[in-house]
């Protein structure tokens, strides 16, 4: 694996990112990169893409990386309510996507939420798999933050 894969993947997330949604912040570490709009310091909802055990996917053993939305909130009431807003407007953002997109309990914390794809056993020796990475966590970040910011309506 290469040593700097997700500082990697933040300068190309950096390079890629659109315009018009904020200050763009970025964190890497040796196993992931979290990216968010705004203040300095790292909101509880968030876009991720990082390493996992691959047990929270299907009990064997192994990594899988995990890429996408987090909200990481203090109630699972909250959380779920962060994902229900971004799933109704499901038909905006599935067709570029996917269906791999899942949206659930986080991979080791029941009580908080996600939406996020999953892939197992990512050659982390592959030379494009940090652009490949970064340019899909780019398109969470164009899809999901213009509707994150656009103004509640009621749910009744």
């Amino acid at each position: 694996m290469e040593p700097n894969l997700f500082a990697e993947v933040a300068d190309i997330v950096r390079s890629m990112a659109p315009d018009g949604l904020g200050e763009l912040r970025l964190r890497s570490h040796r196993r992931g990169v979290k990216v968010w709009f705004g203040p300095q310091a790292a909101p509880r909802v968030h876009y991720e893409a990082q390493l996992i055990r691959r047990r929270f996917i299907d009990d064997a053993d192994g990594i899988a990386l995990e890429i996408g939305f987090h909200s990481e909130l203090k109630t699972e009431t909250d959380n779920q309510a962060e994902i229900d807003r971004l799933l109704k407007k499901k038909r905006v953002w599935s067709k570029e996507l996917g269906d791999v997109v899942t949206g659930g309990a986080f991979l080791g914390n029941d009580t908080w939420r996600r939406l996020s794809e999953v892939w197992i056993e990512p050659n982390l020796d592959d030379p494009d798999l940090a652009f490949e990475i970064g340019s899909r966590l780019v398109d969470y970040l164009d899809l999901f933050e213009p509707l994150r910011n656009e103004p509640s309506t009621p749910l009744s």
